[in-house]
């Protein structure tokens, strides 16, 4: 009888596991297969790289001081095999790997493509997980526990499937967010910080945690001199840097990358396993960071911070008071507002209406009781640019006056790999070969296909009078800087009263609006004038792209009720085309690209333009923020490219092109008091 039992005992299990298997094992498979280095090869086989003509790479050009600024290069936002997920999408790449990338060198990715800048970096901050560190110091010694080596096989073990396990179960609240309140509108929530305690190789015997922090401490240690090691002034600028990621739902992002200057850095990179929040992280690196020492910090993702970032509360269910605001207004004076998860710029159906608004756009607006998995009104920089001004009138302060830079987020150690045509997927062998970047997965959200919604990634741009830390680190701090979708576009705006209309045209224009302005990133204030400062921007095209198409000029304010507005005016239009009095948009110049070979079609657009502006709806007494966005004419998009490589037609659903950008921070203008 015994025996039958058992019998049909193990036939129900073996019954069971066929059954799960065939409900979602093959499905796991599946996905292990198809993002596994071990079989990248075989798909790295269906493509042929020829069928790219890829531009031959440039080497550095230093340049000499100068009072009124250079424009410099770089990637503030660069994971390497340091961070954890980034090993679980197969990355073998180190950070010494990453600082060689950055000065010109090829290297391989985990698919077995060639990853290559087409001009080396000026700058750079390796920023990988906070929270990763000391799990690979711990994993290196000999005395394990079995419970510690199970981990770190785990962990330390290229698997998709396993990062998006831990994704998941890092991403759940011990209290669900309310879901009754207006769409879009971030639900306050208490979340509890979890301890070190809580991170499952610290988890174990009496001692582990303060084990942990030992051993991270070490590894952050280790950052440090590797970043003292690269650094060349006048050659490459590295920043000591890592990223502090506490988790959402839905993969939702919360983060900031943490940038330092100084010698007397702080011997502790402290991770949402210390601090619970972006007040107590400002806190806490405030008492650590002294002496020789300074630092910023930079929001990323706001697009998918589900209405987070730019609301009143904190991950932890605070709420912002004036101390808070003002410890924000000190340390966060950036945001990164395109990378390779998308543009967090503005967002179309929420709180902006332009057209451009749909450029890298990842999530729908919010529908009632969504609480995650769409665009918030309080998730993108042009709305948080809104919300400063608001909150400038009632603190007597703007703590949310931000400049705009852009990075890549990679996680192969690639920095600054933003072109289109070297595009490799930011995530390793989940990303590369390319045949992997094309494919759908029809169970993952809209959202989550990397065909439809990664870019290649942006750069950030300085001015700066040289190449080191101290005046690019001052420049990040005085905001002169801008973001770019990927090409190196070259773009310089300001506004003043002390320069007149006539300036583009003049030999020395930007020594004339240095002397009788402020650039971007500058506040100007306002004392009754009766008429608009002049605005003044002139813009390059990156030679290696294509030519200038427009320049728009984006206007945010705040009425005396409170209420806040915005409106886009194309202000300068390439071959001289006029901009419509109706519009306010440029006539089309039909420049257009040839799909077959991604060759550029037609003469039109500009090497460069100049213009100045005045606001026609200035009012002195009314605060305002100034903008400007340029774009390009078309070019392929990633997707084209590996089409060719693929020899397939372009993708029907996604664009076949792209029209590349920069953004620069912003000018206020602020009454004086």
């Amino acid at each position: 009888m015994l025996k039958k039992f058992l019998l049909v005992t193990l036939l129900l299990f073996l019954l069971g596991v066929a059954v799960l298997w065939q409900s979602i094992g093959s499905d796991i498979y599946a996905l292990y297969k198809g993002t596994s280095t071990t079989t990248a090869l075989a798909d790295y086989k269906l493509q042929d790289d020829s069928k790219v003509m890829l531009p031959q790479p440039l080497p550095l050009v230093e340049q000499a001081y100068n009072p009124l600024k250079n424009v410099y290069w770089g990637d503030l936002h660069v994971h390497t095999t340091e961070s954890f997920d980034a090993v679980l999408f197969g990355t073998t790449l180190d950070i010494a790997d990453a600082y060689r990338f950055a000065a010109g060198e090829s290297l391989q990715s985990a698919g077995g493509e060639t990853m290559q800048l087409s001009r080396p970096m000026d700058f750079v901050a390796i920023t990988d997980h906070a929270e990763s560190f000391g799990t690979r110091t711990r994993c290196t010694e000999s005395n394990l526990s079995w419970r510690e080596k199970f981990h770190c096989s785990l962990m330390g073990t290229p698997n998709i499937v396993t990062f998006l396990a831990v994704q998941a179960v890092a991403g759940e609240s011990s209290e669900k967010a309310a879901s009754d309140g207006a769409p879009g509108v971030y639900q306050n929530q208490v979340r509890p910080r979890p301890s070190l305690r809580s991170w499952p190789i610290c988890a174990g015997d009496e001692g582990d945690p303060d084990r942990c922090y030992r051993d991270s401490t070490r590894d952050w240690t280790r950052y440090k001199q590797l970043a003292d090691k690269h650094y060349q002034p006048g050659i490459l600028t590295t920043f000591s840097a890592y990223e502090y990621s506490p988790p959402l739902t839905d993969a939702g992002k919360h983060h900031r990358n943490v940038i330092f200057n100084g010698t007397d850095l702080p011997e502790h990179a402290a991770s949402y396993l210390d601090q619970g929040s972006a007040i107590d992280l400002w806190s806490a690196l405030e008492e650590s960071c002294t002496g020789q020492c300074d630092f910023l910090t930079i929001p990323h993702n706001m697009n998918k911070s589900w209405g987070l970032v730019y609301s009143p509360h904190t991950w932890d269910g605070k709420t912002y008071d004036e101390q808070a605001w003002r410890l924000r207004s000190r340390r966060e004076p950036l945001a990164e507002m395109y990378q390779v998860k998308g543009s967090s710029e503005c967002a179309l159906g929420v709180g902006a209406a332009d057209e451009e608004c749909g450029f890298g756009q990842v999530l729908p607006p919010c529908e009632q009781g969504q609480v995650s998995g769409c665009a918030f009104t309080t998730s993108f920089a042009r709305q948080g640019l809104k919300i400063g001004l608001q909150l400038q009138q009632e603190l007597g302060f703007n703590p949310l006056a931000f400049g705009m830079i852009g990075a890549t987020d990679t996680h192969n150690a690639s920095p600054g790999d933003a072109e289109e045509w070297d595009f490799v997927g930011k995530v390793a062998a989940a990303s590369s070969p390319a045949a992997r970047r094309m494919k759908e997965w029809p169970d993952r959200r809209p959202f989550e296909s990397m065909l439809q919604f990664h870019t290649s990634g942006g750069l950030a741009a300085v001015w700066a009078e040289e190449n080191n830390r101290d005046s690019i680190f001052q420049a990040l701090q005085r905001r002169e800087v801008y973001a770019t979708s990927g090409p190196r576009i070259t773009l310089r705006f300001f506004a003043g009263w002390g320069f007149d209309s006539g300036i583009a045209a003049e030999p020395e224009a930007i020594a004339l609006a240095t002397a009788g302005g402020v650039p971007m990133g500058g506040v100007l204030e306002t004392n009754g004038e009766p008429d608009s400062p002049i605005f003044f921007v002139w813009a390059g095209a990156d030679l290696m792209s294509a030519p200038l198409q427009r320049l728009q000029m984006i206007k945010g304010w705040v009425d005396s009720d409170g209420k806040t507005h915005e409106v886009v005016t194309d202000i300068a239009c390439a071959g001289g085309l006029p901009v419509s009095p109706d519009t306010h948009r440029c006539a089309n110049n039909d420049a257009t690209v040839n799909t077959v070979d991604c060759s550029l079609l037609g003469e039109s657009g500009a090497p460069q333009l100049a213009t100045t502006w005045k606001d026609p709806d200035y009012q002195s007494a009314q605060s305002a923020f100034y903008y400007v966005r340029a774009l390009q004419n078309p070019t392929c998009r990633w997707s084209t490219y590996d089409a060719l490589r693929l020899g397939i037609e372009p993708p029907s659903h996604v664009p076949a092109t792209i029209r590349e950008r920069a953004w620069s921070s912003p000018i206020w203008l602020v009454p004086k008091n």
